[in-house]
């Protein structure tokens, strides 16, 4: 089959991520169609995640594409680059606090970057409660999407904007996200000014790291007065479990936490005991090292699906970046497969340099040598 003209093709996001949305908005702005399908039944029907940091030479040139960068900074919180490093006993290491005017990196919430972008789309672009289970077809077109409520849609492009856990990615490649070893366990703080004074001092207006070699945390400030702590453990992808414990046994967990982190002060051991509800285990994951895959003229991924890397401040900025890379190919090229081959050529050589770099950085979030703990403001829900 002929590969069609961008503007004459059905072009198909799967995916209502930030990258996703992204994708979508560039293509709108230059007179592209898409439809974004979702498996989340709304946009509100699930926690959206912690704090973003969306850097100048990556995230926001894509939001500048997308023409959200001044509505972006309407939103942002500046002050949210402020950046401590503590030791176990919450004495200070290093203090580092943006200037005034900084914008090299500034936070927002993700689910206030998700609304900029699903606001900015056409009425309808979104088809919500869409799971995709399969991709069907010939690799030169048209594809068939395959939906788990028995519907089937014919499409001339597949993005795969879906994440770690890819139904797309098949489609071109047999990779699939490996544990790295090491563990995350979200807590929340909310009302902290308030309910919780200490913490909110000892962590700041932006974050607070701290590591002992075995273990370590990540506490970020969040919009409407919240704290997100992320305590970081090396451990079995089933140390819950393996303990004789349910995901949901707030009790048991603490008292777990409270024996491995024994050795840290009370100041710090309040970031583990006063949290509001449950943990939240969130396991570490990566694609392999390098992950590349043979170019195919109607699937393409971007963001994790396609470079799922260790949360340490690159993946929602790569994600923007392959989004506004991607729909400004498509806008300009004379064909959908010549644009998803000069896609391919400038974002797998960057996502394969940077997973190289970041390969086994989550072990660095445990080691007490850092002299900080990276931007690792990308932990995702």
């Amino acid at each position: 089959m002929h590969s069609p003209a961008p503007a004459r093709a059905r072009i198909s996001v799967i995916g209502a991520g930030p990258g996703g949305l992204t994708c979508a908005r560039v293509l709108q702005r230059h007179g592209l169609a898409v439809t974004v399908y979702e498996r989340d039944p709304g946009p509100t029907a699930r926690d959206q995640g912690g704090t973003l940091d969306l850097h100048a030479d990556n995230g926001q040139l894509a939001l500048r594409a997308a023409g959200l960068l001044d509505d972006f900074f309407s939103l942002a919180r500046p002050e949210g680059q402020e950046m401590r490093q503590l030791d176990p006993s919450g004495s200070l290491l290093f203090h580092s606090v943006p200037e005034a005017g900084e914008l090299l990196q500034p936070e927002i919430d993700r689910g206030q970057l998700r609304d900029l972008l699903l606001d900015s789309l056409e009425p309808g672009t979104v088809r919500w409660g869409a799971a995709l289970d399969a991709i069907s077809g010939p690799a030169d077109g048209p594809r068939r999407l395959h939906f788990a409520d028995g519907t089937r849609v014919e499409t001339d492009l597949v993005i795969g904007a879906d994440g770690a856990f890819s139904r797309v990615r098949p489609a071109v490649s047999p990779a699939v996200p490996e544990y790295t070893g090491v563990s995350f366990l979200e807590a929340w703080f909310s009302d902290v000014e308030r309910r919780h004074p200490d913490i909110a001092a000892l962590v700041g207006a932006g974050s607070a790291a701290a590591a002992d070699g075995d273990r370590g945390l990540f506490a970020q400030r969040n919009g409407g007065d919240q704290i997100r702590v992320y305590l970081i453990q090396r451990a079995p992808v089933d140390w819950i479990a393996a303990s004789g414990l349910a995901a949901d046994d707030t009790a048991g967990i603490r008292a777990l936490l409270l024996d491995a982190y024994a050795d840290w002060s009370p100041r710090m051991r309040q970031l583990i005991t006063d949290n509001d509800g449950p943990y939240v285990d969130r396991p570490i994951l990566a694609l392999p090292v390098p992950h590349t895959w043979r170019h195919c003229p109607t699937v393409t991924l971007l963001g994790d699906a396609a470079h799922l890397m260790p949360p340490l401040g690159v993946g929602v900025n790569l994600a923007l970046l392959d989004a506004s890379e991607l729909a400004l190919a498509l806008a300009s090229a004379t064909t959908v497969a010549e644009a998803v081959r000069a896609y391919e050529e400038t974002m797998l050589p960057r996502s394969v340099e940077t997973a190289r770099a970041l390969e086994g950085g989550a072990e660095h979030l445990l080691s007490a040598e850092a002299p900080d703990f990276g931007r690792a403001s990308d932990a995702r829900a």
